[in-house]
């Protein structure tokens, strides 16, 4: 790599957050130093260094003087008035692998190694980063080159190993309301006394992830050290995998396709199964829902994506069983953070709930337990329910909140939701014959979820439920009355809930 003379410069730090590590330099150093804005550099500080993008300044940084966020400073263990080197970086080896994949050649496994690791460095930007990601979207991998990518992924992060077996179950998302199942099935199954260490994204696209769920009641975010003490404890986590620099490349790889608002195919099973085989997972079930409004909309196209997670798990060892299922309406009654932790909590509590959420979440851990082989295939889902109705899921749920720093007896009619809200009442008596998944989605956003916690949509009525004029659809929520206000403009253009009567039309 071809690099410029390294120059000294005096930290000052600043408390401004951005999303990639930034170091703002003086226009005159930098012009010096053949660094323009958006460039990489090279932080050094005796034998460590770190990149960062650079921006440059006439007026808020005196010559000599570099200025980093207070994150990078605290990394990198600096103080104010710390002298760092800095240098500008070249063009990397890897960047003829990009220009490969960009034209749609195949990639060696030595060149998407040296690819991923110099994304992991931060030796690319959001641009080079995205052409990546979207050359996936017209030139897709070839299976073997798939299976590089996700080896590239894990070998540049931590791996986790634990000393027995490690079960796991990952839905590909994109049903609203889905985040929630797995506070179900991960206690059932490690109430069954299997291990299973969850760690989950959070939000791409929808309106929740499992990890911006299950925040509602317990921290997520969690260390590597802290996710192997309490899966050896209690058998089950529900963590976030953002802080865990396991296949660290698939955080920058999400946080690029949230931007973008895409989920390529290929790179969405290479962030599942790099994410899984960094935790030493070794059995998985894959939950592809299919429906209108969901990822995958016909059969032949989930057939055709669960060949793909099968043939990597025969070429990366790991073995996999993939679930089909219903996704043509949101999963249970609820959709948004604290509304669906709030549902699974309930269901727990009361060993009972929306049948979609209970018989989803029975299957999918009794698929997992028919693959330990504590059931006979085809017994699964009746051990899990066994499970469930006992509340032995419950208490080892309560026992995943409370490793978790969470309250452990916390009731569901405790969990905050929106503060402001609207109900949606039905204007003639009839049936509901429509949910429409992707305006739930994009209602559920525009109220403020994820990031609002609070936010998000509860159902009074599902599809084939009979309803009277005036009776209650749907509830919204959020914090914030303006993006209620956004959200109802929504809700009267997008109509995500139909409902019919036996009259359509009367001639004349």
């Amino acid at each position: 790599m071809k690099v410029q003379t390294t120059r000294t410069f005096r930290v000052k730090s600043i408390d401004v957050k951005f999303t990639q590590a930034t170091i703002i330099l003086n226009e005159e150093d930098a012009l010096q130093l053949g660094i323009g804005n958006g460039s990489i550099v090279l932080i050094t500080i005796g034998n460590k260094q770190h990149t960062a993008i650079a921006l440059t300044s006439k007026t808020i940084t005196e010559r000599g003087e570099c200025i980093l966020p207070v994150e990078l400073v605290y990394k990198l263990g600096l103080s104010d008035g710390d002298i760092v080197g800095v240098k500008p970086v070249g063009l990397p080896s890897s960047f003829s692998a990009l220009k490969k994949r960009l034209k749609g050649e195949k990639l060696t496994e030595v060149e998407f190694m040296g690819l991923i690791r110099d994304i992991v460095n931060g030796i690319y930007g959001e641009a080079e980063i995205a052409a990546f990601l979207v050359s996936q979207l017209y030139n897709p991998l070839t299976d073997q080159e798939l299976s590089y990518l996700v080896k590239a992924m894990v070998e540049t992060g931590v791996k986790v190993k634990f000393e027995e077996t490690t079960y796991d179950v990952h839905s590909i998302g994109g049903v609203p309301g889905n985040s929630k199942v797995a506070l179900l099935t991960v206690p059932i199954v490690a109430a069954a006394g299997l291990l299973i260490p969850k760690t989950s994204s959070r939000a791409i696209t929808s309106p929740a992830g499992t990890a911006d769920t299950m925040e509602v009641l317990a921290r997520v975010d969690l260390t590597v050290d802290e996710i192997v003490e309490i899966a050896r404890k209690t058998k089950g986590t529900l963590a976030w995998g953002g802080r865990l620099n396991l296949a660290p490349a698939d955080d920058i790889f999400v946080n690029i396709e949230r931007k973008l608002a895409i989920d390529p195919e290929q790179q969405m099973v290479a962030s599942i199964l790099s994410k899984k085989l960094a935790m030493g997972v070794e059995k998985l079930v894959i939950d592809i829902p299919v429906g209108r409004g969901a990822k995958v909309q016909d059969l032949s196209k989930a057939e055709e994506l669960a060949s793909i997670f099968i043939r990597q798990g025969s070429l990366l060892n790991i073995s996999i069983k993939v679930a089909i299922t219903y996704g043509g309406q949101p999963i249970g009654t609820s959709v948004g953070p604290a509304l669906e932790a709030r549902e699974a909590l309930k269901a727990h509590v009361e060993k009972r709930g929306s049948k979609s959420l209970i018989d989803k979440a029975l299957m999918l851990a009794g698929l997992i337990l028919e693959m330990s082989g504590k059931a006979q295939p085809g017994a699964g889902v009746e051990i899990a329910r066994e499970i469930f109705l006992s509340g032995r899921a419950y208490d080892k749920f309560k026992e995943i909140i409370a490793a978790q720093g969470g309250n452990p007896e916390i009731k569901p009619e405790e969990v905050p939701v929106g503060r402001y809200s609207y109900t949606l009442k039905s204007p003639i008596e009839g049936a509901v014959t429509h949910i429409d998944n992707t305006a739930v989605n994009l209602i559920a956003r525009a109220l403020g979820a994820p990031f609002d916690k609070g936010a998000g949509v509860e159902f009074h009525a599902k599809i084939g439920y009979r309803v009277a004029k005036g009776d209650p659809l749907l509830t919204l929520y959020s914090n914030s009355e303006a993006r209620l206000d956004e959200a109802l403009a929504l809700l009267s253009e997008l109509k995500p809930i139909v409902v019919e009567g036996m009259l359509i039309k009367t001639i004349p």
